[in-house]
């Protein structure tokens, strides 16, 4: 169970020295009760409370990495059951599956796919993480091929190698394991032999049991073979499956700091159904799971994924925000409108959605306002018109320009003069209100 700031406190030298940059022992005791700092910023503590708040600090689902190098997928670190407590940590990742039993011309059809699912959105780029590789044929040779089939097309994309055969499993590690993958598979069965693989190739061991209980039990006796990174499945395939073991898993770790069912869940989604299968994966994404499988990568599907996964894992007390540019919506000429705004996501998306909407291209001047919306940016003295005047000016759009005119959101008419003042030889022009009303505005404008 996590200690309380009060509880770590106790453990601390309590000479208030301020070496670890904070101005007393009890503030550093509630940061680190927080997460938001580390025990070995002091250097006094003794041993066994480093110990001691070591254990204490760990986050209850163990923290792990697969993958290599920019495309490496961190899992687990969770240390929360609802996002509003604090915010969930590491976004879980999108894979695609293929077998050793398709076509080789399926097999790159689902490459391209899963290579070409990026997007942009609100500064960040999307996709799917990794690919799902299934020995479905039970067959090493073929098992092995499939993965250099992969390797060669995708070779900087984190695999999941899916057999529970060792030999199999060990002919795919000999090709991939540079790559650090998970090896998926481990069962009661075959513990002993896929625990020893996992050593060997030094790779996260991915482990499957029918329920939390047998999960629990598995898990101990895996890590007593030496594996302490694992990915576990408690073997729920249908909607309701999943969410009452997904549940039972993170309670478990979380509210009871049970270790044997503390690690990253993975959780199938596959279905014939591509909508079916997109609401699974909804579930998985929204209800704990580290990794969600999937068949397709269609690109509605992706879509859908993307959005509700980014907005699930970003701090719910922090606002979405887009960066402070000039942003081209069209191929803006010298004359065309220059727009201004903040830079809260969903005034971003809606108000460059009207611009386009208009089909008159703008240039759309988004302002650093710590993610606020126009009104409460106002406000809060963030959207006044000397911070307008000192980014237009130093953002050199200027120079872009055949005339310097600048149009402000309707609702802050009221800085209108003094912005004028601060941007001399500016015409400001006071736009609608609302974001609907941009397309007739702009059709009009300047006639």
């Amino acid at each position: 169970m996590a200690l309380s700031g009060i509880e770590i406190f106790k453990l601390l030298p309590k000479t208030n020295c301020k070496k670890c940059g904070h101005p007393t022992c009890l503030a550093f005791a509630m940061k680190l009760a927080q997460r938001q700092a580390s025990i070995d910023l002091c250097p006094d503590v003794s041993e066994d409370s480093k110990r001691v708040l070591g254990d204490a600090a760990a986050p209850p689902v163990r923290p792990t990495v697969f993958g290599a190098g920019d495309n490496a997928v961190k899992m687990g670190e969770e240390t929360v059951l609802f996002r509003h407590e604090k915010k969930f940590v590491n976004p879980c990742a999108l894979a695609v599956e293929v077998k050793d039993t398709m076509q080789d011309d399926e097999i790159s059809r689902i490459l391209d796919d899963v290579l070409a699912s990026g997007i942009d959105r609100v500064g960040q780029r999307l996709k799917i993480d990794a690919i799902f590789a299934g020995n479905a044929s039970n067959d090493p040779a073929s098992f092995e091929g499939l993965v250099k089939a992969v390797v060669a097309k995708a070779p900087d994309l984190p695999l999941v190698l899916s057999t529970s055969n060792p030999a199999a499993a060990e002919a795919a590690l000999k090709i991939a394991a540079d790559k650090k993958p998970i090896l998926y598979g481990a069962d009661d069965s075959n513990a002993e032999a896929m625990a020893k693989l996992a050593k060997t190739y030094k790779v996260i061991l991915g482990v499957a049991a029918k329920g939390p209980e047998a999960l629990s039990v598995l898990t101990e006796k895996i890590k007593g073979f030496g594996v302490e990174d694992m990915v576990i499945d408690h073997g729920g395939r249908t909607a309701a499956e999943i969410l009452e073991g997904n549940v039972l898993l993170r309670r478990s770790a979380i509210k009871k700091n049970f270790k044997p069912l503390g690690y990253p869940v993975i959780t199938f989604a596959q279905r014939d159904d591509s909508m079916l299968e997109t609401l699974i994966a909804s579930l998985g994404i929204a209800k704990y799971s580290s990794i969600v499988v999937l068949s397709s990568a269609e690109r509605w599907k992706n879509i859908a994924l993307f959005a509700l996964r980014q907005n699930l894992y970003t701090d719910p007390q922090v606002p979405m925000q887009v960066e402070q540019k000039i942003y081209s919506v069209g191929e803006p000429a010298p004359e065309s409108p220059l727009i201004i705004t903040t830079n809260f996501s969903l005034t971003f998306f809606i108000v460059s959605g009207e611009i386009e909407n208009s089909r008159v291209a703008s240039r759309l001047a988004i302002m650093d306002c710590e993610g606020m919306s126009v009104l409460t940016a106002w406000a809060a003295g963030k959207f006044t018109a000397p911070k307008i005047a000192q980014f237009i000016l130093e953002s050199g759009i200027a120079d872009q320009m055949k005339n310097k005119e600048l149009i402000i959101p309707g609702y802050v008419a009221i800085i209108s003069g003094a912005l004028e003042e601060k941007l001399p030889g500016w015409k400001i022009t006071i736009g609608p209100r609302e974001a609907n009303a941009l397309p007739a505005f702009l059709k009009n404008w300047n006639k």
